[in-house]
């Protein structure tokens, strides 16, 4: 057999193995709720070449190619065992069992792992939570799609409805047909038909109500059988308490916001500061996708090496409150046309780390320009730190933050050295390190910290809605602390 042939042959048998992994990851997602993860990245609902791809990618973070043949074992292991809700990492049971010298099975060694989500431990599968969108733009569909794909178990969250300014025409097809193909990120997951006489879209089987309104205080959410939903405001048209409060109307309990929050109102960077969220809150916004892109890296390395001070610059994609041609514009500059320029602006993402961070105490200033790109954009956060390292230091210890820490679903990480813009479209963390753009000198360390603007920002405003709601289920095994 020549070399050719004999990975061609090797080709087939992954597929082969990778084709017998769906029907159990999507089984234990549609009658378990537990979530298969490899490296943060979800395998529920992902093609053969996409399992096989994702094992791939992990040599990017671990070093090493993991092969469907290592990780098969412990999905078939997790079959025998009384499940719980909650998501389980493929890779890091392999990582983990790589290197335990006890002889376990891979059976006993996965029961170890995953103790905490099965038997008595297990966490009871909870009433579906209903989600009410509250506009419907380039966040408002990518937050639709990412709630659709997530109610394959019949649990969790459920959009129910949005709510838009009512358009000329065939209002509701349109809006239908945006949801459905996106230039940016592509075809819709599934199917989606319009009932144009009840006002709906059924997209995979669920029926969103359309509901026409230009005033948050008018419409009543009981009268769409709508109860205790969460209201995500992605209109940014209020963000104080009291205009974000006229969306507490009966059937809502509760509103995050897709935009800094003013005054009092608690920004949220989920895997950063969400546990400070009270209870009783029925306020929250997620700050900006900015924000969300430094602050988890920025306190990996406070975390590691104490931060001093620090700037960020950021290179942004356009977006839609800029002008397609010069035209006039509250704001001087965004006024000049988006596609044919780089345009600098202010960014508040600086002063926002105070809020997600307030234990650090470091001066962090910011700036940004536009370019015309239409979505991804980079932070170069430029930190002086508390003491002095080396740039191999720095990477191993981002590297390890992204694998195995509980920043993994923020932080990614990367080596390839050919890596653009467009290949992060799509991305769920909220930024990816570029490693190989990555300088460290003593106490001066730059970062360049990829991010889809759009999609990477969205996922974490589903994680936030996922928290404040109970079923942000635990992930095993647990990330080292």
């Amino acid at each position: 057999m020549t070399a050719t042939e004999d990975s061609f042959t090797n080709w087939k048998t992954r597929e082969e193995i990778a084709e017998s992994m769906i029907p159990i990851i999507g089984k234990l997602h549609r009658e378990r709720d537990v979530t298969i993860l490899l490296h943060s990245r979800s395998l529920v609902n992902k093609s053969v070449v996409s399992i096989l791809k994702t094992h791939r990618f992990a040599r990017q973070i671990a070093g090493a190619e993991l092969s469907v043949t290592e990780t098969l074992p412990f999905l078939h292991a997790l079959t025998a065992l009384d499940l719980g809700p909650s998501q389980i990492d493929l890779g890091i049971l392999a990582e983990a069992y790589r290197s335990d010298d006890r002889g376990l099975s891979v059976g006993d060694f996965t029961a170890e792992a995953v103790a905490g989500a099965t038997g008595d431990n297990k966490t009871e599968r909870r009433e579906a939570r209903d989600v009410v969108l509250y506009g419907f733009g380039r966040i408002g569909r990518l937050l639709a799609r990412l709630l659709i794909e997530k109610t394959g178990s019949g649990n969790g969250l459920r959009l129910r409805a949005i709510v838009v300014r009512k358009g000329a025409g065939q209002d509701i097809v349109k809006r239908a047909s945006l949801l459905r193909r996106d230039s940016i990120h592509g075809q819709f997951q599934g199917t989606i038909t319009v009932d144009e006489a009840n006002s709906r879209i059924i997209a995979n089987g669920n029926e969103i109500q359309v509901i026409y309104s230009d005033d948050p205080t008018a419409v009543d959410y009981t009268a769409h059988g709508i109860k205790n939903a969460i209201l995500i405001d992605n209109t940014g048209r209020w963000r104080d308490r009291e205009g974000l409060s006229r969306h507490l109307r009966p059937g809502i309990a509760k509103v995050v916001l897709t935009a800094p929050g003013k005054g009092d109102v608690p920004n949220i960077v989920h895997g950063v500061n969400q546990d400070t969220i009270k209870p009783d809150e029925q306020i929250i916004s997620c700050a900006s996708c900015t924000t969300n892109a430094i602050v988890p890296p920025l306190k990996a390395m406070a975390d590691e090496y104490g931060v001093l001070r620090g700037h960020v610059e950021t290179v942004h994609s356009f977006t839609n409150d800029q002008n397609l041609l010069d035209n006039y514009h509250n704001s001087d500059r965004r006024g000049r046309s988006a596609p044919l320029n780089m345009v600098i602006t202010e960014t508040g993402a600086a002063s926002a780390v105070t809020k997600a961070l307030p234990d650090l105490d470091a001066k962090i200033t910011g700036s940004s320009i536009r370019v015309p790109v239409p979505d991804v954009s980079i932070a170069i956060l430029n930190l002086q730190l508390a003491r002095g390292t080396n740039r191999e230091e720095v990477l191993e210890h981002l590297r390890n933050v992204s694998l195995t820490s509980p920043l993994r679903r923020q932080i990614d990480f990367i080596t390839a050295p050919d890596a653009v813009s467009s290949d992060f479209i799509g991305s769920r963390h909220a930024s990816i390190v570029d490693a190989g753009a990555t300088k460290v000198e003593g106490d001066n360390a730059i970062l360049y910290l990829w991010y889809d603007n759009e999609f990477g920002y969205s996922s974490q405003v589903i994680r936030v809605v996922q928290h404040v709601s109970g079923v942000e289920y635990p992930t095993y095994p647990a990330p080292a602390v």
